[in-house]
């Protein structure tokens, strides 16, 4: 008998209409599992709902039978308020079986209204051949064990005899308890047995899905990988590890275009390679920068680099760090205005043009920045990290230097580099974070307003950026101490964790007993903080240096009468300097639980006053000059500052120098 053999149209044995078939094929298994997914999801819901009242019904019969009881047993031990003992167990007890009949009922009639559940709609439930049984079973004990009692509450005058019911309930509520807890058993039976079914059909799903991977697996090797054996020999060599070496193009057609494709491929991840070995290596986000800027120059113009932070206030830019270029135009520190920069991962910005464009949009400060420093054309990433948002600069001194394959390279390589920031910035925000955290908490113990900390640490800010414009301080300020002034002035008073509460949430004066056990939270939170920086250097990392400065010796006077230690003048570490003068204004014109809030001219007028004695007086002076942007914070936590415990002292100038002295500030 001859065979005749199926002739497939040309369409049909072509690889496109097979992988299609395949991947539909695919897909439909997903589509069908996703919806049965779905399907399975709304029936957890109801077995959720069904759990919960299940359990309702065993906590009300076993709350009946534990009310009676207690009732029984008060009634036996004393006569004194009987009627007002009855009323409120009656009332507890109707409310149960109120209770208790509404679930029932639902469970009968497999409906559970909305009033029930609290969901929007009403949830209608099946249940298997064991449900049904035992839930006639206990809906059965239930009618009987209702009308009994309800027989037992009667009386002849009307008045429930609360009595013989409570000794009902206590003597046969437990078979009512029992058979609850039976019916919630068959309900777990139940969903067990639905997620037996739901594992076998995901099961059955993975392996059709499994069978077709293969199927189509096998149509490419066949169709697609055999034809290209010989590209491929030329491919071995990438294979082996030699990224960046050129494969000679075949031809034209498909498998030409294929090997163009796989040469810039090769390339980029020779780029990536080479940059995700060295940003291992980096320590420090100079180290990272420098190797981002060594390692583009292979593939596109690259004059300089440059990344910027938001500022503590969040509405400007500052220049954390640049890489590249031999001139100073561009310092670390300078800063333009956030307006029409955004922060959020996306596409990088090309500007070819940098005079055209900041003449076109002269709003646009960073580009502005730019032709400022001598560059003709730029690239913007914005990235985002574990830690925050920052801004990417590419800069060439060439006009037209950036074409678009240039920025997608930049965006494809944007993930290394966010891991780059990852490692270094961001990184050192997370664990800041952390300490900050129990900054928090040690605060939270202290008798003061939960925003002391943001005022504080952006007065702090403040100063220390006013202190790198003018001032013998300049050489010592960068964007980066500004940056650890902000992130670890909170910290300030962590040592307070290790005091008791007696002596933090003391209304009033300190005896001398407790104002020595005040003045060891310096030196406790010095020791918490260099634990910390201690592992940190065993990892290759220093991040809590000017944390334990700060914690240390805030307390320190200009004087040398201060403490922990005694110093003075220039020997107090600067960022102690700082948050001291930012720690004792935010004190004195907030309200605590032992002071009223001093006006600020008052508090001004005091910090002032002990230049030279408390103070340094280039800080307060620095301070004077920041006060506008002060007053803003200020005002702008001003109902908060003003809140606080009522049962304070009216007079906060006899409590303002001890406040100070013992640390409470």
């Amino acid at each position: 008998m001859n065979r005749r053999r199926v002739i497939m149209p040309p369409w049909a044995q072509t690889i496109r209409f097979q992988v299609a078939l395949s991947l539909g094929v695919l897909f439909a298994t997903l589509a069908g599992s996703a919806g049965y997914g779905i399907y399975a999801l709304n029936l957890r819901r109801h077995d959720y709902e069904i759990l919960n009242l299940s359990g309702q019904l065993r906590v009300t019969s076993a709350a009946m039978v534990s009310d009676a009881r207690t009732f029984l047993q008060l009634a036996s031990d004393s006569a004194a308020n009987r009627g007002a003992e009855r009323q409120v167990y009656y009332e507890g007890l109707q409310r149960h079986m109120a209770l208790y009949d509404k679930i029932i009922t639902a469970f009968v009639t497999r409906r559970f209204e909305p009033e029930l559940t609290g969901k929007y709609d009403a949830i209608v439930c099946i249940w298997d051949a064991r449900s049904r049984s035992q839930l006639q079973r206990t809906a059965d004990d239930w009618q009987a064990y209702r009308h009994t009692l309800n027989r037992r509450l009667g009386a002849a005058d009307g008045a429930p005899d609360v009595t013989r019911g409570a000794e009902y309930v206590a003597e046969v509520g437990d078979r009512l308890s029992k058979s609850s807890a039976q019916l919630s058993r068959a309900f777990q039976d139940m969903m067990e047995q639905k997620l037996a079914t739901i594992r076998l059909f995901n099961q059955l799903v993975l392996a059709l899905a499994a069978v077709t991977m293969v199927a189509l697996i096998a149509l490419l090797y066949r169709h697609l990988v055999r034809p290209l054996r010989e590209t491929m020999d030329g491919f071995s060599r990438v294979a082996r590890g030699e990224l960046g070496h050129q494969v000679p193009v075949q031809g034209g057609g498909e498998i030409g275009q294929m090997t163009t494709a796989f040469n810039q491929l090769s390339v980029r991840l020779n780029a990536l390679f080479r940059l995700t070995d060295r940003i291992a290596q980096g320590k420090t986000l100079d180290d990272t920068l420098r190797f981002v800027t060594e390692e583009f120059r292979g593939f596109l113009p690259l004059d300089w680099v440059g990344l910027f932070f938001l500022a503590p206030d969040g509405e400007r830019l500052v220049l954390e760090r640049q890489s590249g270029s031999d001139d100073r135009i561009l310092r670390e520190g300078m800063s333009f205005p956030r307006f029409g920069v955004t922060l959020q991962a996306g596409a990088a910005r090309t500007v070819n043009d940098l005079g055209a464009a900041h003449r076109d949009t002269p709003s646009d400060a960073c580009i502005g920045m730019l032709r400022y420093g001598g560059f003709a054309s730029a690239m913007l990433l914005p990235i985002q990290g574990s830690g925050g948002g920052a801004l990417l600069v590419f800069a060439s001194r060439v006009r037209g230097a950036y074409a678009p394959e240039h920025a997608e390279l930049i965006e494809n390589v944007a993930g290394q580099l966010t891991h780059a920031l990852d490692k270094t910035v961001f990184m050192e925000g997370l664990v800041v974070s952390a300490i900050q955290g129990l900054a928090k908490l040690a605060e939270s113990r202290d008798a003061e307003t939960g925003d002391h900390l943001a005022r504080m640490a952006l007065y702090a800010a403040l100063i220390a950026e006013e202190l790198g414009r003018a001032g013998p301080y300049q050489d010592q300020i960068s964007a980066a101490f500004v940056r650890s002034i902000h992130q670890f002035a909170p910290m300030h008073d962590i040592g307070k964790v290790g005091l008791g509460d007696a002596i933090l949430h003391k209304p009033g004066g300190l005896s001398e007993a407790e104002r020595v056990d005040m003045q060891r939270h310096p030196t406790i939170g010095a020791e918490v903080l260099r634990q910390c920086e201690a592992q940190m250097n065993d990892l290759g990392y220093s991040i809590f240096r000017v944390a334990i400065e700060i914690a240390e010796a805030h307390h320190e006077r200009f004087d040398g009468a201060g403490y922990p230690r005694g110093l003075a003048g220039l020997a107090i570490p600067l960022a102690a300097r700082i948050v001291s003068v930012a720690d004792v204004f935010d004190a004195l014109t907030s309200k605590r639980a032992y002071k009223e809030a001093w006006p600020v001219e008052q508090a001004l007028a005091m910090l002032e006053a002990e230049a030279g004695a408390q103070f340094d007086p280039h800080v307060v002076a620095a301070f004077r000059r920041a006060l506008p942007q002060v007053l803003e914070i200020y005002e702008r936590f001003r109902n908060v500052a003003a809140d606080g415990d009522e049962s304070g002292d009216t007079e906060p100038a006899n409590h303002a120098h001890e406040l100070i002295g013992a640390g409470r500030a």
